[in-house]
C-alpha cells in the first residue's frame, strides 16, 4: 500500500477549470481544502475557473466569502446555516435540483472531476470507506479522480461507499474530529405533531425522515412499533434509538431486507460510533436511495418531511422564507413521489401552524418569490399540532377546508374569509 501524501499534494491534481467534488457535511476533507485555500492566498492567480461543488457545507471558509474569486468559487446544491448568508451576499452560487439528481447535475459540468473527500483508514484489504457519506460522491467511484483525507474519527461503514487504494490519485492523514450536530429537543407542539403521524404508521412500514425537532419527536413516538424498516437519505441519532430497541429491523422490507439504508449520516459522536463497522447499516449513493422508482418498490413506504408554508392548493414551500432562499429542494420531492407510488404509501408534510411571530403558516396563496418544493399534485397529508389534512384526491374546496381546520384557531376566521373571496369554499 502506497504511503500517504500530505494535504498540499492535492494541488498537483488541480488545473485551470478543475471542478472539485466535495461530499456534504462531515464528508468534507478539511485539511485538503485548507491547503487549497492556502495556495489561493499565497498566489491570487494560482487558480483559474476552479469550482468547488458541494451540498450542505458545515465549515465556514474564506473562499465562501468570495476572498479568492474569480479563481476559486463555491457552487452549492443545498444551502446550510453556513452558506445561507454567503448566498445572500452573492459570493457563492446555488444550483436547484432534486437530491436524487445531484450526481448527474455535477457530472454534466465536467468530464474530469476531482473528488476530494474524507475517509476512514484503509482496511487490511486496502479499501477506504467514505464513512458518513455516500451521497453523490460514491457515484464518482470509477468515474473520476479521488484524493482522500483519512482520519481515525471517521467510522468505517458498509454499502456502496468503498474505494480501493489502487483507485485513488493520492491520500493523506489528518487528526481532525467530526463535527457533532446535537439533536434539537422537541417541544409540546413537536410532540403533538409526532403523535398524529406515528398513529398512522403501520407496523412493518419502511420510513424516511430527516433531522430536527419534529423528526426526532416522531422517532421517539415510534418506540412501540414493530418490524419497521428504514430507507432514508439521512441517518440520525433517532435511528440509533429505534435500532437498539429492536423496533427497526427491516425484516419486512422488499429491498435490502434487514438492512437500514441511508446515503449520509449527521448527528452526534454516539451516531458515529454506532455506524462504525455496523453491518446492519448500509450507505448507498443518493441516486439509488432517493430514486422515486426505487422507493416505490417498498410497500407501506412512509415519507416524512417538513415545510415552511402551505397554501390552500396544498403547495408546500420548503426552501424559501418570505420569498428569499433558505435551503433548496433536497430530497423532499424524491420521497414524496416515491411514497405516492408505493402500495400503501403515505407522504406526510409537517409544520407548526404558526411562525415564531404568530403568523399563520397555512396561507391562501404563497408569497411572491416563494418556491414550491412539493407540488399540489404530489402532496398527500399535511400535519400541524391541530390535526391531519388529507389532501390527495380531494378537490380545491375540500383541500381548503381541511387545511383551515388544522390552522391555528386564531387564524381560521380570517382564512375562511379569504377562502370565500377566492371562491374556494
Amino acid at each position: 500500500m502506497d504511503a500517504p501524501h500530505v494535504p498540499a499534494d492535492v494541488l498537483d491534481l488541480i488545473g485551470h477549470g478543475t471542478q472539485l467534488i466535495v461530499p456534504l457535511a462531515n464528508g468534507e476533507p478539511t485539511a485538503v481544502l485548507d491547503a487549497v485555500e492556502d495556495a489561493a492566498a499565497a498566489d491570487p492567480h494560482r487558480f483559474v475557473g476552479v469550482r468547488v461543488l458541494q451540498m450542505h457545507a458545515i465549515h465556514d471558509r474564506p473562499y465562501l466569502r468570495g476572498e479568492f474569486r474569480p479563481g476559486l468559487k463555491h457552487i452549492s446544491y443545498f444551502l446550510s446555516y453556513i452558506t445561507r448568508p454567503h448566498f445572500a451576499n452573492g459570493t457563492i452560487g446555488l444550483v436547484p435540483g432534486h437530491f436524487s439528481e445531484v450526481y448527474s447535475l455535477m457530472r454534466s459540468r465536467t468530464a474530469d472531476p476531482l473528488v476530494v473527500a474524507a475517509a476512514s483508514p484503509p482496511d487490511r484489504h486496502g479499501y477506504f470507506s467514505l464513512g458518513v457519506s455516500a451521497d453523490y460522491t460514491a457515484s464518482f467511484i470509477g468515474r473520476g479522480r479521488f484524493f482522500l483525507e483519512v482520519t481515525d474519527a471517521m467510522p468505517r461503514t458498509f454499502g456502496r461507499n468503498q474505494i480501493h487504494v489502487s483507485q485513488v490519485a493520492g491520500w493523506c492523514r489528518s487528526d481532525r474530529p467530526l463535527k457533532e450536530i446535537i439533536p434539537k429537543r422537541p417541544d409540546d407542539i413537536d410532540t403533538k405533531i409526532a403523535e398524529f403521524v406515528a398513529a398512522r404508521i403501520p407496523d412493518g412500514a419502511t420510513i424516511q425522515t430527516g433531522i430536527g425537532a419534529i423528526p426526532n419527536a416522531i422517532m421517539a413516538a415510534l418506540d412501540g412499533h414493530k418490524d419497521l424498516g428504514v430507507h432514508t437519505e439521512l441517518l440520525s441519532d433517532g435511528v440509533v434509538d429505534l435500532m437498539e430497541l429492536g423496533v427497526v429491523n427491516g425484516v419486512r422490507k422488499r429491498l435490502n431486507r434487514t438492512k437500514t439504508v441511508g446515503t449520509f449520516a449527521l448527528g452526534t459522536k454516539r451516531l458515529h460510533e454506532f455506524l462504525h463497522e455496523n453491518t446492519a447499516i448500509e450507505l448507498h449513493a443518493v441516486r439509488y436511495v432517493n430514486d422515486p422508482r426505487v422507493i416505490a418498490q417498498e410497500t407501506d413506504f412512509v415519507s416524512i418531511n417538513a415545510t415552511l408554508s402551505v397554501d390552500f392548493l396544498g403547495q408546500c414551500a420548503s426552501e424559501t422564507i418570505g420569498g428569499l432562499y433558505f435551503s433548496s429542494s433536497g430530497g423532499q420531492n424524491d420521497f414524496a413521489r416515491g411514497a405516492m407510488y408505493s402500495d400503501g404509501g403515505q407522504g406526510f408534510v409537517v409544520l407548526h401552524s404558526t411562525t415564531s411571530k404568530g403568523e399563520s403558516r397555512i396561507v391562501p396563496q404563497l408569497l411572491r418569490g416563494d418556491v414550491v418544493t412539493t407540488p399540489k399534485n404530489t402532496v398527500d397529508k399535511i400535519v400541524t399540532e391541530w390535526g391531519v389534512a388529507e389532501l390527495r384526491g380531494r378537490s380545491i374546496r375540500e383541500r381548503t377546508l381541511a387545511l383551515i381546520a388544522i390552522a391555528h384557531p386564531d387564524h381560521r376566521d380570517d382564512l375562511m374569509r379569504q377562502a370565500n373571496e377566492m371562491n374556494y369554499t
